[in-house]
């Protein structure tokens, strides 16, 4: 795959915007189209950016820790019952010892609990043996599949607007990307960090870094450990704010803007003895085939992403996070093009 090398405002050193979405919902095109150039802007910017206003209530938010964190305290036989390797759509929980490929995870201990797009059983791409559509797995955790399954429904619903507002920023037309994003292979994932006592080092990493697969992520984490990748080469740390999500572009939403938006590398460190928090990956329909608009091409930006589907390049960077979806295939085969940078490409 080719990876634009292109110009990219570097992160300033200081605090992610932050940017109120009050606004966003206005009879006032004026103020409307405001609210979605702060967005665009932080998105070329930083790659990283922080929103409020959002209207996900906090008590849901808080909820739907508490249910999480009581599933993750039962025992290890129980959680397993859920084992994402038994779901044949990769939903469910995911183990300590389900280890991805980061040559820079120095104490990885973080367990997760995996969802998606609730299909019903007879769907036909479930059926057809798509590994990423298809029913959740729900544990019968009192309220779990309530609070959760309002929760993905509300931050969905959050990552469409964000999706939209881009849309605006770009001029690109009306629903040219939320169009292709009405059965998504998005994923909330519940996660749950723990620093073990031998982990004295507490900038060691626990979560490698890594840049994310999909169009956006939005993020609600009430522990500190996460950090950005500046393209001085320097690493951010990202403030915790419980009444913000953070907001950051993925690798799909990099190539269908041709380079304009930048996926930015990112990694979690064992800053905390104990860390949550939920990413939701706003993510295009599988067969959707991401590549530079064309109103986003011109003669100073030609196109500079090789073509790929969207469900292809997140199960083959699945394979590289979960050993249980590989097949005995080399782990060589599953590098991201789009973390190139890591090594030096800060362009």
């Amino acid at each position: 795959m080719n990876i634009k090398t292109s110009s990219f405002t570097p992160y300033d050193d200081g605090t992610l915007p932050l940017i109120s979405l009050s606004d966003l919902s206005s009879e006032d095109p004026v103020k409307q189209q405001a609210v979605a150039d702060q967005i665009g802007q932080a998105a070329r910017q930083f790659g990283f950016f922080r929103i409020c206003d959002h209207g996900i209530n906090p008590v849901l938010i808080e909820a739907a820790y508490a249910v999480a964190a009581l599933f993750f305290a039962q025992p290890e036989r129980h959680k397993m019952r859920h084992y994402i390797g038994n779901s044949s759509n990769h939903r469910g929980y995911v183990p300590f010892s389900e280890k991805g490929d980061y040559a820079d995870e120095k104490n990885r201990s973080y367990e997760a609990f995996d969802l998606g797009l609730d299909l019903p059983s007879d769907d036909p791409d479930y059926l057809a043996g798509n590994r990423l559509l298809g029913p959740n797995v729900w544990p019968d955790s009192p309220g779990f599949a309530q609070i959760i399954g309002t929760y993905y429904q509300q931050i969905a619903r959050l990552g469409q607007r964000v999706t939209g507002a881009l849309e605006q920023h770009l001029g690109l037309p009306q629903g040219a990307m939320l169009a292709q994003m009405d059965k998504p292979v998005s994923q909330l994932r519940l996660l749950h960090y723990l620093r073990g006592d031998e982990t004295t080092d507490h900038k060691s990493v626990n979560m490698g870094a890594h840049t994310d697969y999909e169009c956006l992520t939005l993020l609600h984490t009430r522990n500190p450990g996460l950090q950005v990748l500046a393209t001085s080469g320097k690493w951010i740390d990202v403030p915790v704010d419980h009444s913000v999500f953070v907001v950051n572009i993925g690798d799909m939403l990099e190539a269908w803007s041709n380079g304009i938006l930048r996926s930015t590398p990112h990694r979690v460190l064992n800053s905390s003895a104990e860390r949550f928090s939920m990413p939701y990956f706003v993510a295009a329909n599988y067969d959707t085939m991401i590549e530079p608009f064309p109103q986003l091409i011109s003669e100073n930006r030609p196109s500079g992403y090789t073509p790929f589907k969207a469900g292809e390049h997140l199960e083959t960077m699945l394979m590289r996070d979960f050993p249980y979806l590989r097949d005995g295939q080399a782990e060589t085969n599953f590098s991201n093009p789009f973390e190139g940078r890591l090594q030096g490409d800060q362009h």
